[in-house]
C-alpha cells in the first residue's frame, strides 16, 4: 500500500484548511450556490435528496485496518451508523451535516485518506481487480500501475476541468473482474514481443444514456510509455469532447462520432509529440511504485491443511461458504476470502460502523492488516491462511457477514437509488430486497447458478445495469416508478450490453418477472450452461414470450 510522504501530508492539511474556509464562507452567505458548486465537488460533496453525500476515495480498492477504523468512527459520529461501498471501490456517507464535512476530511487526512477527485469533471478513482497481487491467473500485479496513474492524474492541471467525468480501470488478471471495457479508458496488462509485459489500451467505453464498449486504441504499449499514451488520449478528448451538452460530453460519444479509426489517428498524432518526453516512465519510477506493493510476510505452508479439510468434511454450511466465497491464492497454504455485503434486508454494499470495526480486527488477524473493496460492492481478505478459514467463517457468522451467495442471483449490484439520490427516477434498494426474499432457498440458488443482477435507479447507471446478465433500470412514468428489464449484459472479458426485454413493469411485478426469466433459462439450458451462455444461444424471444404472456 502506498505510504504518504511529507509532501502528501502537507498538501492534505492545506486542502482541508481551504475547504473549511470555503464551507464557512458558504454558510455565512458569502458564496453563492453557483460559486460553491465546483468547490464542494472538488472535495467529494454532493447534495442528495435528503442530505449531503460525501464520497471518499479508496484508490484501487485497497484499505488498511487503521483506515477502516477511521471510517467506522466517521459513520458513528457524523452519519447514521453505516457507510456504503460503491461499484468504483469507493465508500460513501449518505447523512453528514454540511457543517461537519470539514471535520470529516480532517479525520480522513489523519489516516492518509481524502475525497479529492471523487466527483466533478476530472479523472476519478482508478480501479482494478480485487485480487490484484494474489491471483493465480495474474500476468502481473496491476496495483503499481494504478498508483502511477493516481499520482499522475491527481491535480493534473490540464485535466482538472474535462468535458465530463473520466474513469480508468486497469486489469492484470486473465478473468476481468474490473469492468475494464466499460470505462472511459480500459488498460490491460498483456504480453508483448520478446516476453515483455506492456499494455493494451481501450478508450470510449461507458454506460449511462449511451452505453458503449471500449475500442482498442493501442494494441501494445511499453511500460515506459503508459502515461504518455494516456495523456495523448486525454488531450484529444479534452480538446474535442463536447461541452455544450452534458449528455453527449463523455469520451464514448467522441469516439463514436469521429469513428475509432479517426480518433485513433488523432491520438497517435498527439502521442508522437510527447512519447519520449517528460511523462516517460523510468525504470526507477516504476520500481519506486512497485516497492509499495511487496508481498507480506508469508510463511511456508502446505495447501489443504487438516485444520481446513476436517471442518469441510464435517460442516455443510462452512463447506458451501468455502466453495462460493474462497478463492485460490498464488501462495501455497493461503486463500482469498470474499465477504459479501448482501444480507437480505440490507442495502447491497452497506456496512455498519460495528461491522467496519470488526472487519478491521479480522484484517489484522487474518490478512496482514489490509482489505480490498470489489467492483461488486463486496469486501475481500486477500491473504488468509487456509488453516484459519474455519475460524474466520465462525467470526463472520457472529456479525451477519457470512453470506454464501457470492456470484449467485442474490449477490446483487445496486445503486442507492431514489431513497437517497436526487437524480434517481425510482428506488433501487426495495427491488433488490424483493428479489432476495423471492430467492431465499439456497439450494435453488445453487441450481440456478451464476447470474448477475444489476440495478440502477436512473440512466446514469451507477448500478451498471447495462452489463448485468439481468439488468433492472428505474424509469419514471408520469410520476410513478416503473422498472425496465434487460438481458444479456456482461462486464467480463467478452463484455456485452444487455438488450431491453420490452415494456417496463410496476415495482410489485419485478420478483415475478425475474422468476419467469429464471424459469425460461432452466427449461432451456444445456448441460452446465450458465445463464449468459443459454441467453446467447436461444436469444431474447423465449424470455420475452413467457414474461409478457404471464403479464397479460
Amino acid at each position: 500500500m502506498y505510504q504518504y510522504d511529507n509532501y502528501d501530508h502537507r498538501m492534505l492539511t492545506e486542502r482541508v484548511a481551504q475547504y473549511r474556509d470555503q464551507i464557512a464562507r458558504y454558510l455565512d452567505g458569502k458564496l453563492s450556490e453557483a460559486e460553491f458548486l465546483p468547490l464542494r465537488l472538488q472535495n467529494g460533496l454532493y447534495i442528495q435528496r435528503l442530505a449531503p453525500m460525501m464520497r471518499i476515495a479508496v484508490p484501487y480498492g485497497l484499505l488498511s485496518s487503521r483506515q477502516l477504523r477511521k471510517l467506522a468512527f466517521i459513520a458513528r459520529h457524523y452519519d447514521k451508523g453505516y457507510a456504503h461501498f460503491t461499484t468504483r471501490q469507493n465508500i460513501q456517507f449518505n447523512w453528514p451535516a454540511l457543517e461537519d464535512t470539514p471535520d470529516i476530511l480532517a479525520h480522513l487526512a489523519e489516516v492518509e485518506m481524502h475525497a479529492i477527485q471523487t466527483s466533478g469533471n476530472c479523472i476519478r478513482n482508478t480501479t482494478t481487480d480485487q485480487f490484484a497481487g494474489v491471483a493465480v491467473d495474474e500476468l502481473e500485479d496491476s496495483r503499481p500501475y494504478c498508483e502511477i496513474i493516481r499520482q499522475w492524474s491527481s491535480f493534473h492541471p490540464e485535466f482538472a476541468f474535462l468535458p465530463r467525468k473520466f474513469k480508468i480501470a486497469v486489469c492484470g488478471t486473465a478473468i476481468d473482474q474490473a469492468a475494464t471495457q466499460v470505462n472511459d479508458i480500459g488498460v490491460y496488462l498483456v504480453e508483448g514481443p520478446d516476453n515483455t509485459t506492456g499494455f493494451r489500451i481501450l478508450a470510449g467505453g461507458g454506460l449511462g444514456r449511451t452505453p458503449l464498449i471500449g475500442q482498442e486504441i493501442f494494441d501494445f504499449v511499453e511500460k515506459r510509455h503508459l502515461l504518455t499514451a494516456l495523456e495523448a488520449i486525454l488531450r484529444v478528448y479534452n480538446r474535442l469532447g463536447r461541452r455544450d451538452n452534458k449528455y453527449k460530453s463523455r469520451i464514448k460519444i467522441l469516439v463514436k462520432e469521429l469513428g475509432v479509426d479517426e480518433f485513433r489517428a488523432k491520438v497517435m498524432g498527439e502521442w508522437h509529440k510527447i512519447k519520449d518526453g517528460s511523462q516517460t516512465l523510468t525504470d526507477a519510477e516504476i520500481q519506486r511504485c512497485t516497492s509499495f506493493f511487496t508481498d507480506p510476510a508469508y510463511q511456508d505452508k502446505q495447501d489443504s491443511p487438516e485444520e481446513l479439510t476436517g471442518p469441510l468434511e464435517q460442516n455443510a454450511l462452512f463447506q458451501s461458504w468455502h466453495e462460493r466465497n474462497v478463492h485460490s491464492h498464488k501462495r501455497a497454504g493461503y486463500a482469498s476470502a470474499t465477504i459479501t455485503l448482501k444480507e437480505t434486508g440490507v442495502t447491497p454494499g452497506n456496512v455498519s460502523d460495528a461491522q467496519l470495526d470488526y472487519l478491521a480486527d479480522l484484517a489484522d488477524t487474518h490478512s496482514f492488516g489490509e482489505i480490498r473493496v470489489s467492483h461488486q460492492q463486496n469486501i475481500v481478505l486477500a491473504d488468509v491462511e487456509q488453516e484459519k478459514l474455519y475460524t474466520l467463517w465462525q467470526q463472520l457468522q457472529s456479525q451477519s457477514l457470512a453470506s454464501r451467495n457470492l456470484g449467485l442471483l442474490t449477490d446483487l449490484i445496486c445503486c442507492p437509488g431514489g431513497d437517497f439520490c436526487a437524480l434517481a427516477n425510482a428506488r433501487s434498494t426495495p427491488i433488490a430486497e424483493s428479489i432476495q426474499r423471492t430467492f431465499d432457498d439456497y439450494d435453488e440458488l445453487l441450481d440456478i447458478g451464476e447470474v448477475n443482477i444489476n440495478i440502477s435507479g436512473c440512466m446514469n447507471a451507477c448500478g451498471h445495469h447495462h452489463v448485468g446478465n439481468i439488468g433492472v433500470l428505474g424509469v419514471d412514468k408520469k410520476g410513478e416508478e416503473f422498472y425496465q428489464v434487460s438481458l444479456g449484459g456482461s462486464s467480463r472479458n467478452e463484455a456485452s450490453l444487455g438488450k431491453i426485454l420490452g415494456p417496463s413493469f410496476a415495482q410489485e411485478e419485478i420478483p415475478s418477472v425475474i422468476e419467469t426469466i429464471v424459469a425460461v433459462y432452466k427449461a432451456n439450458r444445456s448441460g452446465g450452461e450458465k445463464f449468459l451462455d443459454t441467453y446467447k444461444r436461444i436469444g431474447m424471444a423465449p424470455f420475452k414470450e413467457r414474461v409478457y404472456a404471464k403479464a397479460d
